[in-house]
């Protein structure tokens, strides 16, 4: 007898705990990067920024139209592959997630837009930078970083106007994004009166580019620009030093304005010459940047890329939206989202009719000692 009492009290109990989580809204966010391959680092990171949003949401007691809402990340890995990027995208979909953080490549970005606007569910990426992300006009497409075509320039600009360098050499990883930055590099700078001297292709899986360099050297350009992601800059790096390029200075976006492009440099003193643009202010001048940042290091000690803040605050952003509509049904709070002004950790969070982030900001970064270093 007394065992059973015992039972039917913890089935009661369970019972109303099961009918006060009930009450509770669960609110799905979905979340996309590479958290496989190459570029897994990245993807952790985009993660690690969305994951502590979800923490930071649950931990406030957000309401919702009246109800307590409770925040569940759906985190999927598109290993920077397009074709697993549409697969996981459409997996999504099927779940009905309420808004999805995502994704990080432009390559998986710009097919998955597509698909998450035959759905009609929001996505917010704030990494994937090519500019024909926000082409089609999707409602349902933002981004809250500055996209290549700031990007691209703002290098060029600093090549020219500040470095007055003469020739340089193109390589590009063949993606949607490495070729995309690369090819606005290149038309600002031959109209700022550079000149190309040579142009090279390699691809997002390669490791060596002994070829690509050694036509690259006969050349004598005074810098490179690479479009395309830290895995194949940081041996890049290693292999211009080996065939005695220590002295071409060496562009490219965010892709590899990374800490970890230090690390896959392998102590190459090439490793000084390179000058990178990320979209944003830097850490130290963004809004919430410096707290956030010692918290962030904390909880996931040593994995601090580039995007986590942007996926923090694209996180936040689609809850701040769904707060100010009453609603998680992404049909009722898009229009919200459209007309957001939220004082996030990397700016103040505007945007423009088609999606993309109103005034966004760049900074252009070096390397000293092996640490990220922004230039003023």
């Amino acid at each position: 007898m007394h065992m059973k009492m015992k039972v039917t009290v913890a089935a009661a109990i369970a019972a109303v705990a099961g009918i006060a989580a009930a009450q509770d809204l669960v609110v799905k966010i979905g979340h996309v990067a590479p958290m496989s391959g190459p570029q897994a680092h990245y993807g952790k990171d985009n993660e690690n920024g969305a994951r502590m949003a979800i923490e930071d949401l649950n931990a406030k007691g957000v309401t919702i139209g009246g109800k307590k809402a409770r925040f569940e990340l759906q985190a999927e890995d598109d290993a920077a592959d397009p074709k697993q990027g549409t697969a996981v995208a459409q997996k999504l979909c099927d779940a009905k997630v309420a808004g999805i953080v995502g994704h990080l490549n432009s390559g998986t970005t710009i097919p998955a837009a597509k698909i998450y606007n035959d759905c009609g569910i929001p996505h917010v990426t704030g990494a994937a930078t090519n500019p024909g992300l926000t082409k089609p006009g999707y409602k349902t497409t933002f981004r809250i970083i500055a996209n290549d075509n700031a990007l691209g320039a703002g290098l060029a600009f600093h090549a020219t106007d500040k470095l007055k360098l003469k020739k340089v050499a193109l390589v590009d990883d063949r993606t949607a994004y490495g070729q995309g930055v690369a090819d606005v590099f290149k038309k600002t700078a031959q109209s700022k009166g550079m000149q190309v001297v040579d142009q090279q292709f390699t691809s997002d899986k390669a490791t060596d580019f002994m070829a690509i360099l050694t036509a690259i050297k006969s050349k004598n350009p005074d810098a490179i620009f690479f479009g395309g992601m830290d895995p194949q800059a940081g041996p890049m790096l290693r292999q211009m030093e080996q065939l005695g390029m220590s002295n071409v200075k060496y562009f490219g976006g965010d892709g590899i304005c990374t800490s970890e492009i230090a690390k896959l440099a392998a102590g190459a003193k090439t490793l000084n010459n390179v000058i990178c643009a990320t979209g944003g202010a830097s850490l130290n001048k963004m809004p919430g940047g410096k707290a956030w940042k010692e918290r962030y290091d904390k909880k996931y000690p040593g994995q601090f890329q580039v995007y986590s803040p942007y996926t923090y605050d694209a996180t936040m952003l689609l809850a701040d939206a769904m707060v100010r509509a009453k609603s998680i049904d992404p049909k009722v709070y898009i229009p919200h989202l459209q007309k957001s002004n939220y004082k996030g950790v990397t700016a103040t969070i505007q945007f423009e009719p088609n999606g993309e982030l109103k005034n966004p900001a760049m900074t252009l970064y070096t390397y000293k000692d092996g640490q990220k270093v922004a230039l003023d």
